[in-house]
C-alpha cells in the first residue's frame, strides 16, 4: 500500500477491530497494520480465520482475541487483556454484527427472537464495546471510534427491518456519543451499501452487480473501499466528529 506518507503522530499505536476475521473487519485490520498500528483482531467464533488474518498482517504486536459483543463478561475480559498487553487503545472499530435476511413485507417472519438478536448484535453490542473501552481510549490523545453502519439506515432497504432499524440506531448513537465523548474521543459512522462479502446469507455477486449498475458510480463496493473510509476518519478527519460517512456508490442519492 503506497501513497502520501502519514505523519507518525497521526498513526494510532493500538487499534481493536471487532468482526476482524473476514470482510470489512479484515480489510480494516490490514490497513491499520500497514500504517504501523498494533491490531487486536476481535472475533466471535472463527478463531482459525482470525489467527490467519493476524498472521498476514504487516508489522508486529498483533493478536487475535475472542470477544462476544453480546456478552458483557467477554467484553470485560477483552478490556483487561488489552490493558495488560498495551495499556491503552487509540482506535476502536465496531465492525462485528450479524443479520438474518427477512423480506420487508414479511412482518410475521420477523419474529421477536430475530428482531432482538439483530438489535443486540448490531446496536447494543457496539455500545457495550464503547462503554467498556472508554477508559482505555481516554488514556491517550486523538482517539477515535468508528462504527460500521449501513446505508440501509437511511434508505429503509436492507436485509431485514430489524437490521436497518438497528443501523439507524447506530447512526443516532454515533451522533450522541460524539457529544458525550468530546473532546477526548472522535466518533464516526461509516455507512456502506451492499459490500462484496458473505455477510448476507444467500446474496450473490451477480445480485450485487445488478444493484450496482443502477447506482451513480456503477461499482460494487469492496471491503477495502470501506476500510479506506475508516482510515480516513481516523487519520484525516481530525476536525470532524459525529458524522455519518456513506460508502455506497451514491446509493443515498
Amino acid at each position: 500500500m503506497t501513497g502520501i506518507e502519514i505523519p507518525a503522530l497521526s498513526i494510532p499505536k493500538v487499534a481493536l477491530v471487532t468482526g476482524g476475521s473476514s470482510g470489512i473487519g479484515k480489510a480494516t485490520a490490514a490497513r491499520l497494520a500497514a500504517m504501523g498500528s498494533a491490531v487486536v483482531v476481535g472475533y466471535n467464533s472463527r478463531r482459525a480465520l482470525a489467527e490467519e488474518v493476524v498472521g498476514g498482517l504487516q508489522g508486529s504486536g498483533h493478536l487475535a482475541m475472542s470477544i462476544a459483543i453480546d456478552d458483557q463478561a467477554s467484553i470485560a475480559e477483552a478490556v483487561a487483556a488489552v490493558d495488560k498487553q498495551h495499556g491503552r487503545l487509540d482506535v476502536l472499530v465496531n465492525c462485528g454484527g450479524a443479520t438474518t435476511p427477512v423480506p420487508a413485507a414479511d412482518l410475521q417472519g420477523l419474529t421477536d427472537d430475530i428482531f432482538d438478536r439483530t438489535v443486540t448484535l448490531n446496536l447494543r453490542g457496539p455500545f457495550a464495546m464503547v462503554r467498556a473501552f472508554r477508559p482505555l481510549l481516554e488514556r491517550g490523545s486523538g482517539a477515535a471510534i468508528v462504527n460500521i453502519s449501513s446505508i440501509a439506515a437511511r434508505t429503509g432497504l436492507g436485509s431485514s427491518l430489524a437490521y436497518l432499524a438497528a443501523k439507524a440506531g447506530v447512526d443516532a448513537l454515533t451522533i450522541a456519543l460524539a457529544k458525550v465523548l468530546a473532546p477526548r474521543i472522535r466518533v464516526f459512522s461509516v455507512s456502506p451499501a451492499g459490500v462484496d462479502t458473505d455477510f448476507v446469507a444467500g446474496r450473490t455477486r451477480e445480485q450485487l452487480q445488478k444493484t450496482a449498475e443502477r447506482m451513480p458510480l456503477a461499482h460494487v463496493t469492496t471491503s477495502d473501499d470501506v476500510a479506506r473510509a475508516v482510515i480516513a476518519c481516523i487519520v484525516n478527519l481530525t476536525s470532524s466528529t459525529g458524522i455519518v460517512v456513506p460508502v455506497d456508490e451514491g446509493r443515498h442519492l
